[in-house]
This record gives structure tokens, sequence and C-alpha cells, in this order.
């Protein structure tokens, strides 16, 4: 519980039928920061408070920095862009936070993501959200067999407005914050900065040059750039450019037209499966981070860890580090991170 109004109505709507409910907080970062910090604590039991329930602090931020922090710095200093809220919810919300409701002799883990799991056969499936707009599906895509008999998740039928309507009509004391895309241990707009002061190597100057491979301008360091950026780039050409390639090695950063930033294809590595096997199916949607609608795809089987999809259409920016999600309708199948080939 962060004391925001998914989880807060998450766990209102399971003590109403009459669950025995705990509200479990895990403190993962310092205070300022945006659902993880001790002021997030404090909002949490104020709400477990109205709602007549226990409520624990279980304390995460050692594994928080070493599952999260540190894979975030390391990928950006890389070339790659990171896809921390993925690590986040594989390692800690429902590995660091479930180990511990379990000892606490909890059936379930409930949160207030916007996903939903259906149990058919034995099996568990991970769908997406009944709200499309809200759907968090894309970063549960790592969860196993075993975390989903264990999680459930009370909105996964229910949109954001009805949410907040039966916060407000339930007089629950959540003081609203705002929606955010921004990280919770990052302040917006600092990341470079954030990274530099974690690992201070990577501010250095380097070529930023066209697609021709002829040089434009100098750039502080590649961890300031994300494949398909086009602001920021300190270059003007005459006409719209973006980021096409980022190459740690050398330190250089390429820029090219929108159609020298669509692919086909990628290459998919680490993949990780919700039943455990690779997919059988034929044509899925794959999205290839989030915010994209998903596109219709093929796979390419190299390994049960490896594969290359194949879109119907080039698809703007595939990006190095992302997460390349695999969907066949509305369930999630598994996926893996997206790999540079060039």
């Amino acid at each position: 519980m962060s004391g925001g109004t998914d989880s807060s109505v998450a766990a209102a709507l399971l003590v109403e039928p009459g669950w025995d409910v705990i509200g479990l907080t895990a403190h993962r970062w310092k205070d300022g920061s945006r659902c993880c910090s001790l002021e997030d604590v404090t909002r949490a039991q104020k709400v477990c408070a109205a709602l007549g329930i226990r409520h624990y602090v279980v304390n995460a931020q050692d594994r928080f920095e070493e599952k999260v922090v540190a894979p975030f710095v390391s990928e950006y200093a890389a070339g790659r862009t990171p896809s921390p809220c993925i690590a986040c919810n594989q390692f800690i919300k429902f590995g660091f936070l479930l180990d511990r409701a379990v000892q606490l002799d909890c059936a379930v883990l409930a949160t207030g993501h916007y996903a939903r799991i259906e149990e058919r056969d034995g099996a568990f499936h991970l769908l997406r959200a009944v709200d499309r707009t809200k759907d968090q599906s894309y970063f549960l895509h790592r969860l196993s067999q075993k975390q989903l008999a264990h999680v459930v998740f009370p909105l996964g039928g229910w949109t954001k407005e009805e949410v907040k309507k039966w916060s407000t009509d339930h007089n629950l004391p959540i003081v609203p914050r705002g929606e955010s895309q921004d990280l919770c241990f990052v302040e917006e707009g600092m990341y470079p900065e954030f990274v530099e002061a974690r690992a201070p190597e990577v501010k250095k100057k380097g070529r930023v040059l066209d697609d021709q491979g002829k040089q434009l301008a100098e750039h502080d360091g590649i961890h300031r750039f994300t494949v398909g950026q086009r602001g920021g780039t300190g270059v003007a050409v005459g006409e719209r450019v973006y980021v096409s390639r980022i190459d740690a090695d050398k330190n250089e950063i390429t820029l090219s037209p929108r159609e020298g930033v669509m692919q086909s294809e990628c290459l998919v590595q680490g993949a990780q499966w919700i039943s455990g096997i690779f997919p059988s199916v034929g044509n899925v949607t794959v999205q290839p981070r989030y915010g994209h609608r998903g596109a219709d795809a093929t796979l390419e089987k190299i390994s049960d860890t490896e594969f290359k999809v194949r879109y119907a259409e080039p698809q703007f920016a595939l990006t190095p580090g992302q997460a390349a999600v695999v969907y066949h309708g509305d369930e999630v199948l598994g996926g893996g991170w997206i790999q540079s080939e060039r």
C-alpha cells in the first residue's frame, strides 16, 4: 500500500466482503520520492486506520538498490534504456513483498494494479485490464505461475474513473497527488544527473553523427539519449532527425530521419514466459514499450529465452533495453529485452 487511490481502494474492496486484510508497505527509497518513501508509509497508515486493519512496514531499500536502481544506472551507462518498473514488480512487489506476506500467513497478495488473472485448467493466465487506458499488464509480464497463484488484482475489472468515484463515495482519507509516468526514485527530468552521480565515468564527450557517419556535433554522454529521441540532441539540420543508434563502445550517437528509426524486426533475449514454455500460437501482437498499442507480429524461436520479432509493418524506435511483451488477444504470454542488432 502506498496510501494512493488505487492500492487503498483495492484494500477496501477486500475488507468489504469480509476478507481478513492487512496493509503492507515496502519502504524502498528515501523521503521525497513517489510511491515508496516514509511519506507513503504515513499515508498508508491513515488509510489502514480508516479501514480498521493492521498495517506493517518492511524495509526493502537494500533489495531495491540491488535489483532496480543499480541495473537502471548500468543500463543507461551501456547505452540502453531500462524498464525499472518491470524489475520492481518482479523482484520487489511480487518477490520481496510477496515473501513477507507469506511470512505473515497471508493467502494472497493484493495490489492496485490494473490487470486481470484467470485460472483455467490449473494454470494461471495474465490478462489486460478492462480499462485499456490504465492497463499495466506490460509491466507484469515476468511474473511466474508461482507468483500469480498468490496474487489478486481487485481493480482489473474497473475503470480508473470508477475507482476514483468509489474512493470519494466511501470517504477514504486519500490525498490526491496526480498521475505521473516518472520514476519514483528519480526527480522529473533528472535522469542524466542521477546516473552521473552514481557512475561519474559516463560523463564524457563523444561524437554525434548523421546516418552517413558525418560528425554533426559533440555530446556529453550517451546516458543522455535514448533511441527514438528527437529533442535535446543539440543538433539542427533542417529536418526532423531522431536518435537511431547508441554505440557505447565508440561513445557515439547516430541521428537519422524518421525512416531510419523504423524497423520491421528486432532480437529479444532474456525471455520469460508466464506458462513456463515458449508459446505455440502463430500470430501475436507485440508491445515494444509501455504506451504502445501493440502491433501484429510473428515470433521466430531461437531458444526458449531468445527470439526474433517480425512485425507485419515497420515500427518506430524499437529501443534496446525496453521490453518486448507478447500478447495473444488480451492475454500476456511473456516477453524479453530488446537487443541492438546494428
